[in-house]
């Protein structure tokens, strides 16, 4: 898929229409920065970028929120897109020379709930998964859950600071082994049906881990085994002594009634510890959360990012939003973990109640026995007796706990190993792939640096990750983005080798960090040799001499006339 048309309306009155084509794309700024009283900022460049990104499923909140800190926004841009129901129209085509080739028509506002519009070629998908889903569908031909479509698109908009700092590692930096596995997979065009399962069994048995951790505080299951056998034994001795002792019938009847009771007792009070452990397990998860939510001193940060960017201008800000993002799984994760606590506590408070009522009734068989005037010695047996049969049921609930979460360990665990067996028997052609990759990788970057970085795979217990070597080391910022940029068109170039589904285009900010050198050889040569478009926001003063920047404008933009025609 090719970007065609970004359209941007008010209450049906354009704005602005932006028209793309093959090749290189160029948002320019015409802000003259050597005017030390212009910045080149704050006309809408980037938000161009995060208007494709927020059609194709993104928040849209950096399109008006201050990137670092997430509680300041731009409240202009904000009120304006919001009070004067602004549209965002986004245009996808199969191909940009076949005119009657296969169109999607996104159209998205930024209000919500009855008032929100999120529509895929007319139809109105107000949940977002729904959405994003429809999205994979059209576009890479796949309904499964994982990986997510965002995450499959992460690599082509690359407007924040991880993308622009990041090769290959461009999800958040809290994206498990197993997400990344099943993206890198799915680049490679290896889509497996086990991903999505992979991942839910992973999380099945930190679950397990977890109540194990919890459970080890009381005891292990070799200690429970062993003081099992020591009170069925105490338990023995207290029956052959209680046996001794020659009782009447209504004594008989009457013990009968009492041992059932305390058999009820027993039976509900394992009830109420299996419930209260599952309450405590909740509880302490929670704690361990919210000890979790960052909570750090944001004043001293931005003072040090402050002193950062004054050794490196183009430093990214994200610190806040980074956090914040953090903090909001954390406390959905409470959330979840905590919404069976209401029931839980109905559960709870019924069988106290039983038990009081069974309390009272021993209590009463209890005094009616002592009135016979049996021996206290008996009274003591029955007594120790029911403390051994409530230790018992305690052991018991607590050996049920431990052999139930290490069966399931067990069988997720096997499960797991089928699951890996699969993947690893692709590793030739995972391998294949990789090196049908690399063709184009190191060719883009011998190009562009005069040495070829090198797309490898590295497989663990935890699965495949994708690595990039170099015999450079540790790259500045400008190479980082060279390499960046070598990445995404070698991808396309593989992926249209091997008939993959992809999108055509790349959007990428500050490219002008990268060398003129090779910022040249970027934009004359190497793009117009690849069947894509590559989307760049830059200030024209920034680029090399020998560009013909009217060849590729697709929008200028300057401090008079801003993106959205504001001021």
């Amino acid at each position: 898929m090719f970007l065609k048309d970004l359209i941007m309306e008010n209450n049906g009155t354009l704005i602005r229409k932006i028209t793309f084509h093959k090749g290189i794309n160029l948002i320019i700024d015409e802000t003259k920065t050597a005017d030390k009283k212009e910045s080149g900022n704050n006309v809408g460049k980037t938000t161009v970028l995060r208007l494709v990104d927020y059609c194709l499923g993104g928040d849209g909140k950096n399109i008006y929120q201050d990137p670092e800190f997430k509680s300041k926004s731009n409240s202009q841009i904000e009120q304006f897109l919001k009070n004067k129901n602004i549209l965002i129209t986004l245009i996808l085509k199969e191909s940009l020379e076949d005119l009657n080739s296969t169109e999607i028509v996104i159209r998205r506002n930024f209000l919500k709930r009855k008032h929100k519009i999120q529509e895929i070629d007319g139809e109105n998908l107000k949940k977002d998964a729904d959405f994003t889903g429809k999205l994979k569908e059209l576009i890479f031909h796949s309904e499964h859950e994982k990986p997510s479509f965002r995450q499959i698109i992460s690599k082509n908009i690359r407007d924040e600071k991880n993308r622009l700092l990041h090769t290959i590692k461009v999800l958040h930096a809290t994206t498990k082994p197993e997400e990344y596995e099943a993206l890198y997979l799915f680049w490679l065009g290896i889509s497996l049906d086990s991903s999505d399962r992979k991942q839910e069994l992973i999380s099945l048995k930190k679950i397990e881990e977890g109540l194990q951790k919890r459970l080890r505080k009381e005891s292990n299951l070799s200690q429970i085994n062993q003081s099992l056998l020591v009170i069925n034994r105490s338990i023995e001795e207290f029956e052959e002594r209680k046996n001794k002792f020659n009782l009447n019938e209504n004594f008989n009847q009457e013990l009968s009634v009492l041992n059932q009771t305390k058999s009820d007792i027993n039976k509900h009070s394992t009830e109420l510890s299996r419930l209260e452990m599952r309450k405590e397990l909740i509880l302490e998860s929670k704690d361990d959360l919210e000890k979790d939510l960052a909570k750090i001193d944001t004043q001293q940060i931005s003072r040090l990012y402050k002193e950062a960017k004054s050794l490196v201008p183009d430093i990214q800000k994200s610190y806040e939003e980074t956090l914040a993002f953090h903090n909001q799984m954390v406390k959905e994760k409470i959330r979840y973990i905590t919404q069976e606590l209401p029931e839980l506590e109905i559960a709870l408070n019924g069988i106290k109640r039983k038990i009081s009522e069974l309390l009272i009734t021993e209590k009463n068989i209890t005094a009616r026995l002592v009135k016979t005037k049996v021996a206290e010695e008996l009274q003591q047996i029955i007594s120790e007796l029911n403390r051994a049969y409530e230790k018992k049921g305690n052991l018991e609930e607590l050996k049920r706990l431990w052999e139930s979460s290490i069966d399931k360990v067990k069988s997720i665990e096997a499960e797991l190993e089928e699951i890996n067996k699969g993947i690893f028997s692709k590793d030739t052609l995972i391998q294949e792939r990789v090196a049908e990759f690399n063709k184009y990788f190191s060719t883009i970057s011998l190009r562009l640096y005069g040495e070829q970085f090198v797309l490898s795979t590295d497989k663990n217990d935890k699965g495949y990750e994708l690595n990039i070597s170099s015999l450079a080391g540790n790259l500045g910022t400008g190479k980082k983005k060279g390499q960046i940029a070598a990445f995404d068109l070698a991808y396309i170039q593989f992926a249209d080798s091997l008939g993959i589904e992809c999108l055509h285009f790349i959007l990428q900010d500050q490219i002008e960090n990268i060398h003129d050198n090779q910022i040249s050889n970027l934009l004359t040569e190497i793009v117009s040799e690849i069947n894509c478009q590559f989307v760049l926001p830059v200030l024209k003063d920034k680029l090399p001499n020998d560009i013909d920047v009217k060849q590729y404008e697709i929008l200028t933009l300057s401090q008079s006339d801003k993106l959205f025609k504001i001021i």
